[in-house]
């Protein structure tokens, strides 16, 4: 249906029609124009409208279909039980019904909905790799010992910085040279040392396997516990 002013127009031929823009994905320029042209491996990051948690969320995209996702929250903690939901959720849904779906989380939705950018764009983390990358890429990123990569951090103006979580790991204790400057730290992979007690390594031992330093920890002049010293 028309208006009256429509209707009364002269009919213009449409001299270009070229289609969209091509965009790299998994190796090939693709012209997008359905939902299962889309394939792609990205991560980003979303929050909450109080900003008080985020989300790292890593989609698989096969197809227009999510094949895989890895859901990692910080900050709230109700977070992590709607995290639990998404894991569920995710899989097998369209990218497009993924946007339209409530994913508990605001932080979780916002990150999809960023995710939904990227890939839809051709921003995929896999978009020059020749047939993307396989299912299981996005576990991958955790490492050894499947357990996100966590930095937390705290310190105060009386009493310094207190080294929490790395990369490495859990932080055991910290090491101060003579002037109580942080020199290194010893750390605990909690992941590994999980792996080696379910295989039966007493956990004293596993505990000693898991231990590594970083820095000049050893040549430390004192060493203390972060979280009670």
């Amino acid at each position: 249906m028309n208006t009256h002013e429509v209707d009364q127009m002269r009919c213009v031929k449409k001299g270009c029609n070229h289609g969209p823009a091509p965009i790299p994905q998994e190796g090939k320029w693709t012209q997008v124009k359905e939902v299962k042209d889309i394939s792609g491996l990205t991560h980003g990051v979303g929050w909450c409208a109080p900003q008080q948690g985020a989300c790292k969320l890593t989609l698989n995209v096969k197809n227009g279909i999510i094949e895989e996702a890895l859901v990692e929250t910080l900050g709230c903690s109700g977070m992590t039980h709607s995290a639990a939901m998404a894991s569920e959720i995710l899989p097998g849904k369209t990218v497009l019904e993924a946007l339209n779906t409530d994913l508990v989380c605001d932080a979780i939705n916002t990150a999809m909905r960023e995710l939904f950018l990227q890939i839809a764009y051709g921003r995929s983390q896999s978009a020059f790799s020749e047939n993307g990358l396989p299912i299981g890429s996005g576990l991958e990123d955790l490492g050894k010992g499947y357990c996100s990569q966590v930095g937390t951090m705290y310190g105060t103006k009386q009493k310094g910085a207190r080294y929490l979580e790395t990369a490495e790991g859990y932080i055991n204790r910290i090491g101060l040279d003579e002037n109580d400057e942080i020199i290194g730290y010893e750390f605990i992979r909690i992941g590994v040392m999980m792996d080696m007690i379910k295989k039966g390594t007493p956990a004293d031992e596993a505990l000693k396997k898991a231990t590594g330093s970083y820095g000049r920890f050893a040549e430390a002049a004192k060493v203390i516990d972060p979280r009670h010293e």
